[in-house]
């Protein structure tokens, strides 16, 4: 499916709904399309993975929710405590979300939900190269509660992102893993600003500017493997699988940031066991 092709059904379905009409022709198959009106007249979600879920795919198995869910969908069966306050981190699999998610673990202000997302066509997530049942894997270890965000390439990002949020009572932050680049984190707060449901929520950067050498240490100190899933530049030393600890950090030459910072590299976490830290933050 072309980018056009999906923007086109993204307002095909939008203009469809203006009109409350439950159903709109895809215009790559031909076929029907059950809009967000159609279904909600339903009454529940009918388990079939449809494209306009607006009920999170609740009827959808938990196991096969992370390859058939078109909407944002809670993809563990652990949830976040109602009557505690969230904080939801913006988790990608790798090492900076990893640490983030220790130090807001230590700081225990609040309970942690994980948020992924990823592409709704091959269950990747981007620049990590990782597919989202690795994500899973990770929050099965640490007993967090983990929701997938299946990207389309049509709407909004944030837009995107706001039925997910909806999902999590008492959001007191969202947190992300940055560590020093100033116009990713600008780009965040400004697309959050932007949005009427997220411009008065706060946005939390544990690691930003943590010094290098203190993230290698609690890195290793956490006891899990952490490896390089993708490299994006040719470089002696970045492989894929090669396992990322002091040794590997020293060996790489120094025209690549150490942590990957200008996407030379990306990581992947894998978890060996329950890590008490980590349940419900």
């Amino acid at each position: 499916m072309t980018k056009q092709t999906e923007q086109n059904f993204w307002q095909l379905h939008t203009a469809a709904c203006e009109r409350g009409e439950p159903t709109y022709v895809d215009p790559n198959s031909g076929f029907n399309v059950f809009t967000e009106v159609g279904l909600r007249a339903r009454g529940s979600c009918c388990g079939a993975g449809c494209r306009h879920c607006p009920y999170a795919h609740e009827g959808v198995p938990l196991a096969a929710r992370g390859s058939r869910a078109q909407q944002p969908a809670w993809l563990t069966d652990t949830r976040p405590t109602a009557t505690k306050t969230q904080t939801v981190l913006f988790s990608s699999g790798g090492k900076d979300s990893y640490l983030t998610h220790r130090a807001l673990a230590r700081a225990a202000e609040h309970e942690i939900v994980w948020l992924t997302t990823y592409d709704v066509t091959t269950r990747r997530l981007a620049h990590q190269d990782i597919h989202i049942d690795d994500v899973l894997a990770q929050a099965h270890a640490v007993g967090t509660p983990l929701i997938g965000v299946p990207l389309h390439s049509g709407p909004d990002y944030v837009e995107q992102l706001i039925p997910a949020l909806k999902l999590v009572p008492n959001i007191a932050q969202l947190a992300f893993g940055d560590l020093h680049l100033t116009h990713i984190r600008q780009w965040r707060e400004t697309a959050f600003a932007s949005h009427p449901a997220t411009r008065d929520v706060k946005l939390a950067f544990p690691l930003w500017h943590v010094p290098y050498a203190e993230l290698t240490q609690e890195l290793e100190a956490s006891g899990v493997t952490c490896e390089v899933s993708a490299v994006t530049v040719e470089q002696q030393g970045l492989q894929l699988g090669a396992r990322v600890d002091q040794k590997f950090l020293l060996a790489l030459p120094e025209a690549v940031d150490a942590f990957g910072e200008n996407g030379e590299y990306h990581t992947l976490i894998r978890i060996p066991a329950i890590q008490e830290h980590g349940k419900h933050g």
